[in-house]
């Protein structure tokens, strides 16, 4: 028992045609909608906020940026300065409020010692944010750093300040 046609000759074949119209309704409606909608979207409402008295957010401290390049010479922001003025420079950044960060730049070159020597000062000077400047190699499909993250340095137990 067979439906639709009437016709025994004929054979039975898959439908080749996409109807689109039931596409182009709907298609239709959601324009509709959307139409409609769209100046509910852009309007705003009247609030009338109350006034409060805040203090300010405090400025970013300050960056110093020590170099060191290969022969173990120092410049502070560029300037090059003498070993013995690094102490002193030191000292008027840490009675600074807020303590500005210092950022450590050394060449890949650069002995130890003269990194240790200078990270000791800070320590006795008593700053407390030092940050070591790197570049990553080029190619190394490593992800892209943020510019000199400073991180605090913990104080030591049983280090005495003055």
């Amino acid at each position: 028992m067979s439906f639709g046609a009437f016709d025994e000759s004929r054979h039975a074949a898959p439908m080749a045609e996409i109807n689109v119209t039931p596409m182009v309704d709907v298609m239709l409606v959601l324009l509709v909608i959307f139409i409609l909608a769209a100046p509910l979207f852009t309007h705003g409402l009247r609030l009338d906020l109350p006034g409060a008295a805040a203090a300010p957010l405090p400025a970013p401290p300050a960056t110093v940026v020590l170099s060191i390049d290969a022969t173990g010479k120092l410049y502070w922001n560029g300037d090059a300065i003498a070993p013995g003025a690094l102490a002193a420079r030191m000292a008027a950044a840490a009675a600074q409020n807020p303590q500005p960060d210092l950022q450590l730049r050394a060449d890949r070159a650069t002995r130890y010692d003269v990194i240790a020597q200078v990270l000791s000062t800070a320590q006795a000077n008593n700053l407390v944010k030092i940050g070591f400047v790197t570049e990553p190699k080029p190619g190394d499909g490593a992800l892209p750093l943020r510019p000199a993250q400073v991180l605090p340095t913990p104080a030591l137990p049983g280090a005495g300040g003055k």
